[in-house]
C-alpha cells in the first residue's frame, strides 16, 4: 500500500558529479519514484567538503559537519557514498554499516578490494550494501548477474567497461591518429585524467572485471588476480592492420571459465567485426555475458557520467526503500560461496597478431618462421607490409597457441640479429577463428 505521508530519510556523502546527479534525479523524478516504492524519500543531510559545492547546496539541503553527525542521526536509514577512491570511503562505509544503516555506493575501488569484509559487516548488522553503479555506470549488470541470470552457469563475461579507452580507440580508428595525440585530446575533453594511468593502463577495467567475476563465478577475486595490459602500445598502424584482417581493436575485460578455474584478464584485443561488442564506440560501455541456459546476452549503454551513474544509484536506493516498506531483510548478500582457482593466462590459448621489423635480406622470413616453429607456434599468415628505416615490417597472425609458447617464441625473436624490433603483440578474440 502506498503511504506517501511516511518518509525514508537519506544521507548523501559527496555531492560532486555523480552526487549532484543523484540529487537532480531525486528532485526531478521524486514523485514518480515515491509512488513506485510506496513511500516518500527525503535527503536529510549532505556531507561535502568542497566550499563551492556547499555554497550551491545551502538553502536546499542540510549540510552535515562530519560522518558522526550522519551515523548518530536515528532517522537516517540509507547512506549514499559517492566520494570515490579507497579512503576515507572504505572507513566510512565500514562505520556506516556497523551503525546498522544501509549503504549505496558507486565505489569500484572499495568493492573490488574490500567487498568480502564489507558484506560480512552488512550481513552481521542485517543491512544492505548495494553497488550497481560501481560497474558500467547506468548499465544494469550487477543485479542481472545476481538475480535475472542466477539460474545459469556463467561461462564468460566480456566487456568494454572503460569509456576513456574506448573513446580513444574509437578516435584512433576513425581519424587514424596515434596514442599520444588522442590521449591529449581525451584530457582536453575531460574524458581522461591528468594522470591517465588507471584508465589507459587497464587498472580501472581490472577492478570492474574483478567485481563482475566475483558475482558471475561465486568466488571472491581481487585486482591482483587479473592479468592487465593497457593500450599505451597501440598505434594507428596496428588499428589499420586489424581492419585489413576484419577486426577492430578494443580494450576488453574478460572473465572466462577454463579447465583449471577462472581466467581474468584485461588487454587490447583484435575483436572480430561480427561480434556485437565491435560496434560499441566512443564513451559507451557494453558487457557480454554467456550462460549455459540463456546463451549470449549483452548489456549496453553509457558507462559513466552524471545522470547515467545517478540512475543506477537511485535504483539501489529504491530497492532498499522497498524492502524497508515491506519489512523484508532478505537483501542481496555476497554470493561468493565458492573458491574457484585462477587460471594463469600463460596456460590459455589464443590466436595472436605480431608486428615486427626484420632485416630485409634473403632467408630472414624462413628464420622467423623457424623461430616460431621451435616453440610450437603455427603461423596462419605472414605479410610483408612496408619498409621502415631499411627494415621490412612483417605482420604475423598465428593459429591458436598457448600463451606461454608464444612468449618463448617472442623471447627467441628478440635476441635474433635479424630482428630490429618487436613492435606489438596483441591477442585475437574470434569465436569463428579456424584452428
Amino acid at each position: 500500500m502506498i503511504n506517501l505521508s511516511k518518509v525514508i530519510h537519506i544521507a548523501l556523502i559527496g555531492a560532486g558529479t555523480v552526487g549532484s546527479g543523484v540529487l537532480e534525479v531525486l528532485e526531478k523524478n521524486g514523485e514518480d519514484i515515491s509512488k513506485k516504492i510506496g513511500i516518500s524519500l527525503n535527503v536529510k543531510k549532505v556531507l561535502e567538503t568542497n566550499a563551492t559545492i556547499i555554497a550551491g547546496l545551502q538553502g536546499k539541503y542540510a549540510i552535515a559537519q562530519d560522518l558522526e553527525e550522519i551515523i548518530n542521526d536515528p532517522e537516517i536509514q540509507i547512506v549514499v557514498e559517492l566520494i570515490g577512491r579507497e579512503e576515507p570511503a572504505h572507513t566510512f562505509i565500514r562505520k556506516i554499516l556497523a551503525s546498522k544503516k544501509h549503504v549505496v555506493t558507486a565505489n569500484k575501488d572499495v568493492i573490488a578490494k574490500y567487498g568480502e569484509e564489507l558484506f560480512a559487516i552488512a550481513e552481521e548488522n542485517q543491512v544492505a550494501l548495494m553497488f550497481e553503479a560501481s560497474v558500467g555506470g547506468g548499465i544494469p549488470i550487477i543485479r542481472p548477474l545476481k538475480q535475472c541470470l542466477a539460474a545459469n552457469k556463467i561461462t564468460k563475461v566480456m566487456g568494454i567497461v572503460n569509456g576513456t579507452t574506448n573513446y580513444m580507440l574509437t578516435k584512433m580508428t576513425e581519424e587514424k591518429l596515434d596514442f599520444p595525440v588522442v590521449l591529449k585530446e581525451a584530457q582536453d575533453q575531460g574524458y581522461a585524467e591528468s594522470d591517465p594511468t588507471a584508465d589507459v593502463g587497464g587498472f580501472d577495467a581490472g577492478r570492474k572485471i574483478a567485481i563482475l567475476a566475483s558475482i558471475a563465478f561465486n568466488t571472491r577475486f581481487g585486482l591482483d588476480q587479473v592479468s592487465i595490459e593497457g593500450i599505451e602500445t597501440i598505434g594507428s598502424r596496428d588499428i589499420e592492420y586489424a581492419a585489413e584482417f576484419g577486426y577492430v581493436v578494443k580494450l576488453l575485460a574478460i572473465a572466462e571459465a577454463c579447465e583449471k578455474g577462472i581466467n581474468l584478464r584485461v588487454h587490447p584485443t583484435f575483436l572480430s567485426k561480427t561480434h556485437p561488442l565491435s560496434n560499441v564506440g566512443n564513451v559507451f560501455n557494453a558487457i557480454f555475458v554467456s550462460g549455459d541456459a540463456v546463451g549470449d546476452v549483452m548489456f549496453y549503454g553509457r558507462g559513466a557520467g552524471k545522470t547515467p551513474t545517478a540512475s543506477a544509484v537511485c535504483a539501489d536506493i529504491m530497492d532498499i526503500a522497498k524492502n524497508i516498506v515491506l519489512e523484508n531483510k532478505s537483501f542481496m548478500t555476497c554470493g561468493c560461496y565458492d573458491h574457484k582457482p585462477v587460471c594463469s593466462v600463460d596456460e590459455m590459448q589464443f590466436p595472436f597478431y605480431i608486428r615486427l621489423l626484420v632485416a630485409d635480406r634473403p632467408g630472414a622470413l624462413s628464420a622467423i618462421s623457424a623461430a616460431f616453429g621451435s616453440q610450437q607456434v603455427s603461423l596462419r599468415s605472414v605479410l610483408q607490409k612496408r619498409q621502415v628505416n631499411g627494415n621490412a615490417e612483417l605482420v604475423v597472425v598465428t593459429h591458436k597457441v598457448q600463451e606461454n609458447n608464444l612468449r618463448m617464441a617472442i623471447q627467441t625473436l628478440e635476441v635474433m640479429p635479424i630482428v630490429s624490433e618487436i613492435c606489438n603483440v596483441i591477442r585475437v578474440e574470434d569465436d569463428d577463428f579456424e584452428e
